[in-house]
């Protein structure tokens, strides 16, 4: 049975676990927590490395900042498209007030902008507010 790497959302500890259409449960092996958390993380320059070099899923970065309206209104949506992707895409928030570097080593123009990697790599991204349907439907494009 074939393996995919996932980094817990709790304790940063790296999961191989088998690779299945749909899970009921997963545990982490480091601390016990659920790995079927889909609440978009907020990272910090550290996690955002730890996840984006180890984790073997789709990453869904959203870029944006608290004083930027659309950034504000697509926040909803882009939880609850997370909600849509358990164990099968991790949802990550990039705060571009406090981490700079971050915007700057991705080129961030402007905000908000999700950028999709998988293994490491850019594979698509997207600058503007979207509705929930609309992210889904793009991330599935890249599972």
């Amino acid at each position: 049975m074939s393996k995919i790497n996932v980094v817990c959302p709790h304790c940063g500890g790296v999961n191989a676990i088998p690779v299945k259409d749909s899970y009921l449960k997963a545990a982490c092996g480091h601390c016990k927590a659920s790995l079927l958390e889909t609440k978009p993380l907020s990272v910090t320059s550290e996690s955002f490395d730890q996840i984006i070099l180890n984790d073997q899923r789709l990453i869904i970065a959203d870029f944006w900042a608290p004083w930027c309206g659309p950034c504000r209104s697509m926040a909803p949506s882009f939880e609850e498209a997370a909600r849509s992707f358990p164990l099968k895409a991790q949802f990550i928030k990039i705060n571009t007030e406090e981490l700079q570097q971050l915007g700057a080593r991705f080129s961030i123009r402007s905000i908000p902008t999700v950028i999709a990697f998988k293994n490491n790599r850019i594979i698509d991204q997207f600058s503007g507010a979207l509705s929930a349907p609309q992210i889904i439907a793009w991330v599935k494009k890249h599972l």
